[in-house]
């Protein structure tokens, strides 16, 4: 069975899950568990006039369940981002983690919520990824995004590091963290099928660093890491330039790219795969993927959200628990 966390409910979450669990349900016998408020989801089903059909209790004959494990209820009317919203995402979040802890989920799928309101709501809240790293008391986990265009054209990228200010990044970036996210890179390979694991890393700065002479951090940092996971067997090289690597990365000789900051990576990921990159926490004890997009609260309600980033998500997910591939990589890394 599949955990998918509803999200923020006043954004796109409940749209996109609705829409991409009746699309799923065409193409295998898996069964999912939606985890939020049952009321929610009937209702997008009735707007979007989408036929799928849920139970609220597991029994063996149904494929769909929902279930609300918070304490809140959220009746309507619901203002963007509100309290209630944002500790029910929270807790939805938290249930998806043990649940999957507890080998009840082969895998989680979480639907996007809203940091700001969360952390406005009273939780201290850094991400999705931190918390289920806190949850599972995962000490190494890296986010890779992926996704193709229409001519099955990846790119894939592991973060060095996150949601950091660029004012604070050379502060921030170490040599355990571009370690860190050159190993999990290989995991992923091993765990995609993608035997070869060509990986590659990008400097932190324009040109990476002209030898030193516009920033050292690519000979005191990021060199190092790359030479140690070398020496261990990993089939990595860099640091090179960011603009030209993706380039060579895109048309196919690399398998993946290990980005130093979160826009580095990610504006080449959505200029190819905008509808159907996945976010993808690559260490846990536990399968973990998420649509590449916010609550994007704009447009919710009126039915113009696209599955597409949750399709693929889903879809991950279940290419992962059918290979077993893996459970064995973070075994073996």
């Amino acid at each position: 069975m599949i955990g998918i966390t509803l999200g923020d409910v006043t954004g796109i979450g409940p749209e996109i899950t609705v829409k991409a669990v009746f699309d799923e349900l065409k193409n295998d016998n898996e069964k999912y568990l939606i985890i939020g408020d049952p009321e929610i989801v009937s209702e997008t089903c009735q707007r979007l006039n989408i036929p799928l059909v849920f139970e609220n209790e597991l029994n063996n004959g149904a494929r769909v369940f929902v279930k609300n494990p918070s304490l809140i209820k959220l009746s309507k009317p619901l203002s963007k981002g509100e309290a209630r919203v944002a500790i029910s995402a929270v807790d939805w979040l938290k249930y998806g983690a043990i649940e999957c802890m507890n080998k009840r989920f082969d895998a989680l799928i979480t639907a996007p919520v809203n940091k700001e309101s969360i952390i406005r709501a009273g939780i201290n809240f850094v991400g999705q990824t931190e918390l289920l790293s806190e949850i599972s008391n995962t000490k190494k986990s890296s986010m890779m995004l992926l996704g193709c265009n229409e001519q099955q054209q990846w790119v894939r990228v592991v973060l060095a590091t996150t949601h950091v200010p660029i004012r604070r990044l050379a502060d921030t970036l170490t040599f355990e963290k571009v370690l860190l996210a050159i190993q999990m890179a290989y995991v992923a390979c091993k765990a995609l099928g993608l035997e070869q694991s060509r990986i590659a890393v990008c400097g932190l700065n324009p040109h990476a660093g002209e030898g030193g002479k516009i920033g050292d951090e690519e000979q005191k940092i990021i060199m190092p890491a790359v030479q140690y996971a070398k020496e261990h067997g990993i089939n990595v090289e860099g640091p090179f330039a960011a603009d030209a690597l993706f380039h060579h990365h895109f048309i196919g000789n690399y398998d993946v790219v290990v980005a130093m900051y979160h826009d580095q990576g990610l504006a080449p990921l959505k200029m190819v795969a905008f509808e159907n990159g996945v976010n993808w926490t690559v260490g846990l004890p536990f399968i973990r993927t998420s649509p590449d997009h916010g609550t994007a609260y704009d447009i919710a309600g009126k039915n113009l959200a696209s599955p597409s980033s949750m399709i693929s998500a889903i879809r991950l997910a279940k290419k992962l628990i059918k290979n077993g591939s893996y459970f064995k990589a973070i075994t073996e890394k």
